[in-house]
C-alpha cells in the first residue's frame, strides 16, 4: 500500500503522536503480510543512515535530484477596483432639477453622449440676457449705419459718430460674452442661432459624459435636484480598459518590491485565466495591525472582464529567474532542531541523512541551495518515517 503523500506546508504541523502512531503501523503494512522486521537505524564512517527491508523499501519512493527554473515571487491577496485615474463622476455645472436619463449603470458610453438632462434657471438666464444682448446689439448696428450716412452728408457732427461707434461695440462685446455664457451650458452653435433667431428660451440642459468608458454608478432620478460638486454625483464614468489591483503585501516582501515589475492575477471568476499587470504605486505606510502595505497594480481589461470588488490572487514577479537543483517538496523534512534533511540512497535500500537548505517551493518542487547536487536519488514518499525512525532507533 502507498504510504501517503504529505505537503511541505503540514510537515511541522504533524502532532508528535500521529507521526509516532504512523510510524509504528508502517512498518507492519509495509510487510504485506510477511515477517515484520524493524526499521534499522545507525551512524556510521559512511554517516547516519537508516537500513530498510526488501518490503519496506518498496514503500519508499524515489526521486532524482534535477535542474529546474525558479522565480523569486511573491504571493498576496487584494481587490479589484477602478481605475480613479481613469474615473470621472459628472456633475452639472450649474444647479437644476434632472428632467432626464438616457443611460444606466453596466453601458458603454462615448465622449460626448448625453447621460442626463435638467432644468437650470442659470441656463435660462444666460439664454434671456443672451436674445436682449442680440437686440441691442443689432438696434446699435442700424444707428452706426444711419450716422454713417448722416455724417457722410455733413448732417450728423463727429462726435455723435463717435458715440455711435462707442455704442455698437459695446454691444457687440455684450452679445459675444452673453453667447459664451450660453454656450458653456452645453449648447451647439446651431442650437444658439436658432435661440436668438426663434427668441424663444430653452431651459433643458444636457449632461455629457466627459470620457469614454462605462457607467459605474448613477443617484440620478427625475426630479432630483442636482448641484455641482455636492456627492453623490448623478453619474460617474470610468475607462474599465485599464483597472486597478490593489494588493495587501506583508511588510516581510517590501524589500523586493519594485515599481514596473510583472504582475499575474488570477480570480475565482475566472480560474482557468491569468491576468497580466505590472506595479504602478507602492504605499507609503505600513498598516499597524495587520503589518502590510497596500501595492497597487494596473492591469489590462479590453474585454471588461473584471469588476471593482472582486476578490483577487497575486502573484508580484520579484527577481530573476534561476535554475537551481529541485526535489519534490515531500522529500524535505523538518527537524526538531528547524533543520531540514533529505534522505539520499544510491540502492534504495540504505539511506543517509543529509542537511540541506531550501529556498524557494513552486510547482510542487523546493529549491535546494546545498547539500544535494542532480543526479543524486532522494526518497520523497515516506521520507518523513525515515527520519522518524531514525531519530526514534539512535536514541
Amino acid at each position: 500500500m502507498k504510504i501517503p503523500v504529505h505537503k511541505p506546508a503540514g510537515w511541522w504541523m504533524l502532532a508528535p503522536c500521529a507521526v509516532a502512531a504512523l510510524y509504528w503501523i508502517w512498518p507492519a503494512r509495509a510487510t504485506s503480510g510477511t515477517e515484520t522486521q524493524p526499521v534499522q537505524a545507525s551512524v556510521s564512517a559512511q554517516g547516519r543512515h537508516v537500513d530498510l527491508s526488501e518490503a519496506q523499501a518498496r514503500q519508499v519512493h524515489v526521486e532524482t535530484v534535477r535542474e529546474h527554473m525558479f522565480v523569486a515571487r511573491r504571493e498576496a491577496v487584494g481587490n479589484v477596483t477602478f481605475n480613479d485615474d481613469r474615473t470621472v463622476p459628472v456633475f452639472p455645472a450649474y444647479a437644476g432639477k434632472i428632467s432626464g436619463i438616457f443611460t444606466d449603470v453596466g453601458r458603454d458610453v462615448r465622449a460626448g453622449d448625453p447621460l442626463y438632462s435638467l432644468d437650470s434657471p442659470d441656463l435660462l438666464q444666460a439664454e434671456s440676457t443672451l436674445i436682449s444682448a442680440a437686440g441691442v446689439r443689432d438696434l446699435t448696428g442700424r444707428a452706426l449705419e444711419r450716422a454713417q450716412q448722416l455724417f457722410a452728408v455733413q448732417g450728423l457732427s463727429q462726435k455723435d459718430l463717435l458715440q455711435a461707434i462707442s455704442d455698437q461695440q459695446g454691444a457687440e462685446a455684450a452679445y459675444k460674452a452673453a453667447r459664451d455664457a450660453v454656450r458653456i451650458f452645453g449648447k451647439s452653435e446651431v442650437q444658439i442661432d436658432r435661440l436668438i433667431a426663434e427668441r424663444r428660451v430653452d431651459a433643458t440642459m444636457l449632461v455629457r459624459s466627459p470620457i469614454s468608458g462605462q457607467v459605474v454608478a448613477r443617484s440620478a432620478a427625475p426630479g432630483t435636484l442636482a448641484q455641482p460638486g455636492t456627492a453623490p454625483a448623478p453619474f460617474t464614468v470610468a475607462d474599465t480598459s485599464v483597472m486597478w489591483m490593489i494588493a495587501n503585501v506583508p511588510e516581510s516582501d517590501l524589500s523586493a518590491l519594485r515599481l514596473g515589475q510583472a504582475v499575474e492575477v488570477t480570480l475565482l471568476a475566472y480560474p482557468d485565466r491569468t491576468f497580466q499587470g505590472k506595479i504602478t504605486n507602492i504605499g507609503a505606510l505600513v498598516d499597524a495591525n495587520t503589518h502590510r502595505i497596500s501595492v497597487r497594480s494596473e492591469v489590462r481589461d479590453p474585454d471588461h472582464k473584471l469588476r471593482s470588488g472582486m476578490l483577487a490572487n497575486f502573484l508580484i514577479q520579484a527577481g530573476n529567474a534561476s535554475n537551481a537543483p529541485a526535489v519534490p517538496s515531500n522529500s524535505v523534512v523538518r527537524e526538531g532542531d528547524g533543520t531540514m534533511t533529505a534522505w539520499v540512497t544510491e540502492d534504495h535500500r540504505r539511506f543517509f541523512k543529509r542537511t540541506v537548505t531550501i529556498g524557494l517551493q513552486q510547482d510542487g518542487l523546493s529549491q535546494v541551495l546545498s547539500g544535494l547536487k542532480p543526479g543524486e536519488t532522494v526518497a520523497s514518499d515516506g521520507a518523513i518515517f525515515l527520519s522518524h525512525a531514525y531519530n526514534t532507533g539512535t536514541r
